[in-house]
């Protein structure tokens, strides 16, 4: 680093304990989702004894910080992971924001935070701190504080975080050190997560999405183990040329790269693969961090339907927890509690159904195995309290691992028919009964 860039450095360095104290009694906290959340000032918020009125706007926490459970802290999560649905199960003051992904950019900056946080790289020779692997709903919130008198941008330095590329028109994914408010050095390994393949019944779901996908298709891949999967089946066969425009940066996209699959001559960011964030294996990060065709970007610029519409052939992958014979998608609660979140998941159903020549996959288990009992995934009515996460009218394909259907342009019907058909042999006669107008069963 420069002299010049490494005198604001040391300027604006402070310890954690030091930052921690910008922050009032009083006061809102903007976080970003794992891995970029900074341990080291929310370990030294936690060693205040307690707050006023402290609100954590966050999403899929990468830990269960000692803050959020400090006398005085609410918690408001936009989409759980395993520790959000760990809290709420113990009782903590955890509650959800109903808000896909790029909302919550939109909300976070009309409701102005007055202190954002996050985790960058080292500085580079000209004084740029990289976002490293997560751009999302945060980036364009914290450069807002980081220019605003009345606001608090702070900027935890990890040396494990990689040093990621952006786009010149988009704001190139870094802050300069001379913008930020104060400067906080921890290093701490990042949060790594990989999908959960589940044997068979993932491998058949695979294959009977990965026939929809063609040479040169523009991919999108969600969180889970069956899109990670598909992505592994394109990597192995024959097909390529493919583009990525992807929320979610997951390895399957490096095997994709290695292989020799990318070419991505999408019509949108021509020449680069898209996300806004990665999360997956460590060699995932390292590969983010020397590729030169992988660009991050805000997720105003990766999820809204008007610009993944724009991409050629557009094929979006994602989960759904269930599916009712109307298509109703449930995506993101089990029997009402929150155990996600929106995320991007109707964003890229719609997106990819308005592209040209494009294609929406949801992928689900047939069954699930719930106190002991295996129940179908494919209902005819969607239980009481059931929360949807995707309309029934934006959904196209569905595949599980009996079989793909198209509902897109079918009437109710033939809907019905279609589902009945991918789900498990042994409930298809109770759902045939429903459909036909007696009890349903689930």
């Amino acid at each position: 680093m420069r002299p010049s860039h490494a005198a604001i450095y040391r300027e604006r360095l402070c310890s954690a304990d030091d930052a921690a104290r910008l922050v009032r009694d009083r006061d809102e906290l903007y976080l970003p989702l794992a891995p970029a959340q900074p341990a080291g000032l929310l370990g030294a918020l936690a060693r205040r004894e307690r707050f006023t009125d402290l609100r954590v706007l966050c999403a899929l926490l990468q830990e269960r910080f000692a803050l959020l459970e400090r006398p005085g802290v609410r918690v408001v999560s936009q989409f759980f992971g395993h520790v959000e649905r760990e809290m709420a199960r113990d009782g903590v003051a955890i509650d959800h924001l109903t808000s896909d992904f790029h909302g919550l950019e939109l909300i976070a900056r009309r409701t102005k935070p007055r202190v954002v946080a996050t985790t960058v790289s080292p500085p580079d020779e000209d004084g740029f701190l990289s976002f490293g692997l997560h751009a999302g709903a945060t980036t364009v919130p914290f450069l807002e504080a980081a220019r605003d008198p009345e606001r608090v941008a702070i900027a935890e330095v990890n040396p494990r975080m990689p040093r990621t590329r952006g786009l010149p028109e988009l704001g190139g994914h870094r802050v300069h050190v001379s913008e930020v408010d104060a400067i906080v050095e921890h290093e701490a390994e990042l949060f790594e997560l990989t999908g959960k393949f589940r044997g068979a019944a993932d491998a058949r779901i695979a294959e009977h999405a990965s026939e929809l996908i063609g040479d040169g298709a523009t991919l999108q891949f969600g969180i889970g183990g069956i899109p990670d999967a598909i992505a592994r089946v394109l990597a192995g066969g024959p097909r390529g040329g493919f583009g990525i425009h992807t929320e979610m940066l997951v390895d399957g996209v490096k095997l994709l790269h290695e292989a020799g699959k990318l070419e991505n001559r999408k019509g949108v960011h021509d020449g680069y693969s898209v996300c806004t964030f990665a999360l997956g294996s460590r060699a995932l990060y390292d590969w983010a961090e020397r590729e030169e065709s992988l660009r991050f970007v805000p997720v105003s610029a990766t999820n809204l339907p008007s610009i993944i519409g724009r991409n050629r052939r557009m094929v979006s992958v994602n989960a759904a927890i269930m599916i009712d014979l109307s298509g109703q998608v449930v995506a993101d609660t089990v029997a009402g509690r929150q155990h996600s979140g929106v995320g991007g998941h109707e964003s890229f159903v719609t997106g990819a159904r308005e592209a040209d020549g494009g294609t929406s996959i949801l992928c689900l288990h047939a069954t699930a195995t719930v106190h002991g009992e295996r129940r179908s995934r494919i209902v005819a009515e969607l239980p009481p309290g059931s929360i949807v996460t995707t309309p029934r009218h934006q959904v196209q394909w569905v595949a599980t691992e009996n079989g793909i259907a198209n509902l897109f342009g079918r009437s109710r019907r033939e809907r019905a028919e279609y589902l009945i058909a991918l789900a498990d042999p042994d409930h298809r006669d109770a759902l045939r009964a429903a459909a036909r107008g007696g009890r349903p069963r689930r």
